[in-house]
């Protein structure tokens, strides 16, 4: 049966990063696949317009590539999250979640380096708080690269992963992806080169007794 789920991100490329192969995994499934996106990701660089054009071109390459639907954006002010009140975040991913009803949700870990992306979490939270009737059964925390091993532990809980998703058959679906963001991946080693994008889901796989993985921290789990 087709379910709904929702990667909310701070900024193109985040989704890819973090669960590309996991929503690619989702799509072949035949679940609904939608991707939240606060900013642009290039706002805090500059007003450079072309800039910002292309990256909500190759946000939507990507989610093509992962078999996502087309991407919403919020156009939230890039990597200036903490100038906003916080309910200026939340209340549109509440928009989101009741237009789209997601059972499972994606989005950062708490304690990245990067603003936005501690931000987008806690908000996240904030927005999916398990009332009566809300349709989220499950949020799972992700690790994107050049953000989340670049942390400290004074900041917040390192992130340890509890639950990891074989991506064996679906890291080309990540990697076509990614290749949409081709502006922003860099050489090696840099964490976010290809070659260590595919490093990290060996070994992520290897931790699991798998060929590829990508991990995350259970943040919420509901049965019934």
């Amino acid at each position: 049966m087709s379910k709904n789920v929702l990667a909310i991100v701070a900024h193109p490329d985040d989704e890819v990063l973090g669960a590309g192969g996991t929503l690619a995994r989702h799509a072949a499934k035949g679940d609904a696949v939608h991707i939240l996106f606060l900013a642009d990701g290039v706002g805090a660089r500059g007003n450079d317009k072309a800039a910002a054009e292309r990256r909500v071109k190759a946000a939507r390459l990507a989610a093509s590539a992962l078999g996502a639907r087309e991407p919403e954006f919020l156009g939230l002010p890039d990597n200036r999250l903490d100038g906003l009140d916080l309910l200026d975040i939340v209340q549109p991913i509440e928009n989101a979640i009741r237009k789209i009803a997601p059972e499972t949700i994606y989005t950062h870990h708490a304690a990245d380096l990067n603003v936005d992306h501690g931000l987008c979490h806690r908000a996240v939270l904030t927005a999916c708080r398990p009332l009566p009737g809300s349709p989220v059964r499950r949020i799972y925390a992700m690790e994107v690269a050049s953000s989340t091993e670049w942390s400290s532990p004074h900041l917040g809980n390192a992130f340890m992963p509890t639950h990891f998703v074989d991506i064996s058959d679906t890291l080309q679906a990540k990697r076509r992806a990614l290749e949409a963001y081709g502006e922003e991946m860099r050489s090696f080693p840099h964490p976010r080169s290809y070659e260590a994008v595919d490093a990290l889901a060996a070994w992520r796989g290897a931790s699991a007794g798998l060929r590829a993985a990508e991990a995350f921290m259970v943040v919420r789990e509901i049965k019934r």
